[in-house]
């Protein structure tokens, strides 16, 4: 068995970006800019813009969060989405999920010009990305794309079951590695919470991806002998043995499968610095594409 080590992934590409972005700073050009929006109080929502804040300037980027009350209008965080829109000096803008109840995500991730959508999630971008056109990818289908990549691992001809439909992960996925590419060219089967029989399709997997959200899901006996095993799943349970008294783990039993795999993603550690990482090269790709 052979960890998909996230982080050391993230390093080496985050490495990439860093040269290049100083070269860009040294030839006399502004830094590329990546602006977050994060609306209310929630912990986790807080803790991941954090991360996405020093990721950037780790690698030279500019990096500006707008920190907005629980209680802001739809109609004003729309305005202030129509300003970034317009503001030449901003390259890239996440408005980070999920958003209070009143506010409709769907008219917010609409408002964001595509071109600065680079978590991926615009309409026009989700279609360019089913049709095979560059575009922004959403970034944790783009970090599991760069860890198959990184470890040269075999995806043509492979059988690849995703587990889970979720349009963040699960179907994006499923299309990007179905494409004729590389990483790609796989026969994908999706599976979901209503998918009946679903161990029996586990066990057909070469590489199984799952992100389902739900602690533990896929244990040994739903894994063939050698598939590899990208592990999507943050699920927090109750644990004696953290200060917190929980811990982090992923839809994966890693302990049993991982005796079985021939390349296994860990949580924490595999999929979750990739994300952010998929996030930077976006940023990268919006400040290039303005020539």
């Amino acid at each position: 068995m052979k960890l998909i080590d996230g982080k050391e992934v993230s390093s080496a590409i985050k490495e990439e970006i860093k040269k290049e972005v100083s070269e860009i700073i040294d030839s006399g050009k502004r830094a590329p800019h990546l602006v977050a929006i994060i609306v209310g109080d929630d912990p986790a929502s807080h803790t991941y813009v954090n991360n996405k804040e020093k990721a950037s300037v780790s690698v030279g980027i500019t990096s500006t969060v707008y920190k907005l009350p629980a209680n802001i209008t739809q109609e004003d965080l729309l305005e202030t989405i129509n300003f970034i829109n317009n503001d030449d000096e901003i390259d890239g803008m996440i408005v980070q999920l999920p958003l209070p109840d009143h506010i409709n995500k769907d008219i917010v991730i609409n408002a964001i010009d595509p071109s600065k959508d680079v978590d991926g999630f615009h309409p026009m971008n989700v279609g360019k990305m089913v049709t095979g056109e560059d575009t922004f990818l959403p970034a944790t289908p783009f970090g599991i794309l760069k860890m198959l990549e990184y470890y040269k691992i075999e995806t043509s001809g492979k059988h690849c079951v995703v587990v889970g439909r979720s349009n963040i992960v699960g179907t994006p996925v499923s299309i990007l590695l179905s494409r004729k590419a590389y990483p790609g060219d796989c026969t994908v089967t999706v599976c979901h919470s209503r998918t009946q029989n679903i161990k029996d399709f586990c066990l057909q997997a070469d590489i199984l991806i799952a992100a389902i959200g739900k602690p533990n899901f896929i244990t040994e006996d739903m894994v063939k002998k050698d598939a590899v095993v990208i592990d999507v799943g943050t699920n927090q349970v109750k644990s004696d043995k953290t200060k917190s008294g929980f811990a982090l783990v992923g839809d994966v039993d890693f302990a049993e499968v991982s005796k079985k795999a021939s390349y296994i993603s860990p949580v924490p550690g595999g999929v979750g610095p990739m994300t952010i990482t998929g996030l930077l090269l976006n940023t990268l790709k919006a400040y290039k594409m303005k020539g």
